[in-house]
């Protein structure tokens, strides 16, 4: 079977966990666990044989043991800041001691990790794959991840959970960062210590976390098939659940792990038993390949009855009404009678119930996080919109994603109409040939409140490169304006008609 159709049998929102692997193919500074700690311990002794004979005392059973490893050079790495307070690592003293100005102890190892995750860059040639799995998003329930970086809740633009936050938290839209995050580096796990504690307190975080394993597809990627954290998962689970029980093999079907494998474009997923050592042997999918686009393309069309969005504004809602907070609650099944018109989760049928998910404006303002997505789903009320002549409204980015909407033809004519009309309209004092917006912010001779004007002309003329009206415009304040929708318009325009 390949990835299409398995992905495609999916009745759920598939939950992804992440591992360093996927840091490792997009990001410029990302490290394995040896790699970070061969780093840190380069970084404080300049030579390698330090880090090498730490290595070595920690080997058991012909496996390194890294948590220990680490143990050992937190102490190294901390007893040489202290000694040496206005040394290469002032700025981490600098920090420890305000911390501790204010009765909070953290270890100067850990908050050097957070330094060095703290900021990421993303390879250049990895861009537009990075895109194309920022699509996914609209279809994934939750992240699992063991990574400290913040690649996955920036890319996704999901809630971070870190430590007990986990606890009770709305799982649609979160990112569980189970071994802590570089923005709090009090609550990173990366000594034995830190395991040690973990896993005594770690019960009501299992709890949590095998709700969602129960219940939903899993799609393990970026680590290994002997990682230690897939046998800890697959244990837990097996440990609550009859191995040979159709609630078993129903959950085994739902495991997908995604091996690298360099230069491979395989789409085939295989049976693959894994050792639990001591614990049973656990067979789960495997999809062995360096092609995850074919990944994110099978996750981006997959087709649920209720998008991961959709389910996310109504538990933001049933939690304004557990809260007992300043919301009107109505139970109805004629919306007519419902005053209270901000907030509405309608139980009813389709026959008493209309419902638009996003309003026009709504639609505009979440133009590029739709387009990232190719998020039909949300396009399939236009056809319900009254759009007027006057209205800008960019239908061209729209109908690439979505070609069943039946007005787009009309929309597009309307479109082009104003767009005409409004560069005609354009002041001369704005029609200059700037190749930079930064070129129009800069000039002295246009006024501020024409600055859009002149930056829509050139979008229209042309001089503008697109991913600098793109980058305008996805980082505009007021995206309710009709600046910001006159320039949209204009750059869906250009971008997508031709």
């Amino acid at each position: 079977m390949n990835i299409s159709e398995f992905i495609s049998n999916y009745h759920n929102h598939p939950v992804l966990f992440i591992g360093t692997g996927i840091s490792l193919r997009y990001l410029e500074n990302s490290y394995t666990w040896d790699g970070l700690l061969a780093k840190i311990s380069f970084d404080v002794k300049e030579n390698d044989e330090f880090y090498l004979d730490v290595k070595s005392s920690c080997q058991e059973n012909g496996r390194y043991r890294f948590d220990k490893i680490a143990s050992i050079i937190e102490e190294e790495f901390n007893k040489d800041l202290k000694a040496n307070r206005n040394g290469k690592f002032k700025n981490i003293n600098d920090i420890f001691y305000e911390k501790m100005q204010n009765n909070i102890n953290l270890s100067r190892f850990k908050i050097y990790i957070a330094q060095i995750f703290s900021k990421f860059h993303i390879r250049p040639n990895m861009e537009e794959e990075l895109n194309e799995f920022r699509k996914i998003r609209k279809n994934i329930g939750s992240i699992i991840t063991t990574n400290y970086d913040n690649l996955i809740e920036s890319t996704f633009e999901f809630n971070k959970l870190i430590g007990n936050d986990i606890l009770l938290s709305n799982p649609y839209g979160s990112v569980y960062k189970i071994h802590g995050c570089s923005s709090d580096a009090g609550k990173m796990i990366i000594t034995a210590d830190d395991y040690r504690n973990f896993i005594e307190s770690y019960e009501l975080i299992r709890a949590q976390l095998l709700s969602l394993f129960i219940h939903n597809p899993i799609i393990f990627m970026g680590y290994g098939i002997g990682d230690e954290n897939i046998k800890s998962i697959l244990k837990t689970i097996f440990t609550y659940i009859e191995p040979n029980s159709d609630q078993a093999k129903k959950i085994r079907g739902n495991f997908l792990l995604v091996e690298y494998d360099s230069g491979s474009d395989s789409t085939e997923i295989v049976e693959h038993d894994i050792d639990m050592e001591g614990f049973s042997t656990v067979r789960i999918n495997k999809l062995k390949t360096d092609n995850f686009r074919a990944i994110y393309d099978a996750l981006s069309s997959l087709q649920l009855p209720v998008s991961a969005l959709d389910i996310r504004k109504v538990q933001s809602i049933v939690k304004e009404i557990y809260s007992g907070g300043k919301i009107s609650v109505k139970i109805t099944e004629d919306l007519d009678e419902v005053k209270n018109s901000e907030r509405i989760l309608a139980i009813g049928t389709r026959k008493t119930i209309t419902y638009t998910y996003l309003t026009s404006q709504e639609t505009l303002s979440s133009y590029f996080k739709i387009i990232d997505e190719s998020n039909s789903q949300a396009l399939s009320f236009i056809d319900k919109y009254s759009i007027s002549a006057n209205q800008y409204f960019p239908i061209f980015g729209f109908s690439a994603i979505n070609n069943q909407i039946l007005i787009a033809e009309k929309l597009k004519e309307q479109q082009i109409a104003k767009l005409e009309t409004m560069q005609q309209a354009i002041a001369i004092q704005c029609q200059k040939k700037h190749e930079t917006i930064a070129e129009i912010v800069a000039d002295t001779s246009i006024a501020n409140s024409s600055k859009d004007n002149a930056i829509f002309w050139c979008t229209m003329d042309g001089h503008l490169s697109l991913d600098d009206v793109e980058s305008y415009l996805r980082n505009y304040p007021n995206k309710k304006g009709s600046n910001f929708r006159k320039i949209l318009s204009a750059y869906d325009y250009k971008k997508y008609a031709h």
